[in-house]
Formats: C-alpha cells, sequence, structure tokens
C-alpha cells in the first residue's frame, strides 16, 4: 500500500512490493495470483472494517436515519484514516474496472437499513430498497471521488460533511411539498 501510495499502482511492480516487504518474489504469488489480487484484497478489508465499525456502534439497534447517518459516518472515518492509501487504491480499482464487476456490497447494506425502515413506518413502505441502496452508494462513491482528488489538503471531517450533506437533502428531496406531487 505504501509503495502505490509513492508511486502509484501503475508504477509499482511485483517486484518492488517483494522487496519493500522483504519476500521473495515467489511468496507475493502465494498470496496473490496477479498485482491486481491486491485490490481485491483491499476492498475485503475494508468492508470487514466497515461490518466491524457498525457492529461496535450497535447501528442496528437504532432507527433507520439514525443508521443511515452512521453508516456514512463510518465510511467517511474509514477513508479519512488511509487518506493517500485510499486516494491510490480508488484510483487503481476504478482503472481495473472493479465498481463494474464487484458486488456492491454497500448498496446492500443501504438496502437492508431501508427496507427496516420502510417497514417500521419510518420511511415511505413505497420504497424500493435496492433502489434506494444504489443511490446511496452512488451518492458515496461521487463524494469519494471528489475528496480523493484533493484528500491531501482537506481538513478532517470533510468527507463525513460531504456526505451528510447529501444524505440530508436525499432524505429531504429536492422538490417542495406543492411541487413533489407532479411526479
Amino acid at each position: 500500500m505504501s509503495l502505490f501510495t509513492e508511486q502509484g499502482y501503475d508504477r509499482t511492480s511485483v517486484d518492488e512490493i517483494a522487496e519493500r516487504a522483504d519476500v521473495a518474489r515467489g511468496t507475493f504469488f502465494n498470496y496473490f495470483q496477479r498485482k491486481e489480487d491486491v485490490i481485491s484484497a483491499w476492498g475485503e478489508e475494508r468492508r470487514t472494517k466497515l461490518l466491524t465499525y457498525l457492529e461496535q456502534e450497535d447501528v442496528h439497534g437504532s432507527h433507520a436515519v439514525a443508521q443511515l447517518v452512521r453508516c456514512m459516518s463510518v465510511l467517511a472515518r474509514i477513508n479519512e484514516e488511509e487518506q493517500e492509501v485510499t486516494a491510490a487504491m480508488l484510483s487503481a480499482w476504478v482503472k481495473a474496472g472493479r465498481p463494474l464487476s464487484e458486488e456492491p456490497y454497500v448498496a446492500e447494506i443501504f438496502a437492508d437499513i431501508v427496507a427496516s425502515g420502510a417497514r417500521s413506518g419510518e420511511l415511505d413502505p413505497d420504497l424500493v430498497p435496492e433502489r434506494v441502496g444504489n443511490l446511496l452508494r452512488d451518492v458515496y462513491f461521487g463524494a469519494l471521488y471528489r475528496w480523493s482528488q484533493h484528500a491531501r489538503n482537506e481538513r478532517p471531517g470533510e468527507l463525513d460533511d460531504e456526505l451528510q450533506a447529501v444524505l440530508k437533502v436525499l432524505l429531504h428531496g429536492i422538490a417542495t411539498v406543492e411541487h413533489a406531487h407532479h411526479v
């Protein structure tokens, strides 16, 4: 990760990774079939971290809106904890086509929260949880991509502020009540 951060994913070779890790080149291939598999391992580590943080904060015991707020905050924290690595790896993840091929696990987490909120009456019962989950994932990644472009200059909490602001817009809608019925 430090090599990817220092010189970019594309410009880092397996030999350099093995040398930095002080292992033989073959040892790298005991863990990964190719360099691109490091991206998947990074994603898996982040997924585990997200689920662990959500469990620690007992997000599931609260109302749906509070769960969505906490989930966005946890996502922001995961990215801000390793700001420079995130920027480098996010770029590699996109270049490798991973957003198109990977399971949208963040969307599924959001969809589960939306489904429980719709059942409890806290959220609109007519919502399609998967659609809203995908929308929230899209919003998260859009904010993350913008943040990662300037991550070195951002103040701590900037990503969380942006995610909370966008979530608030989604929760409140963008049309005034009298104009919303035209949809």
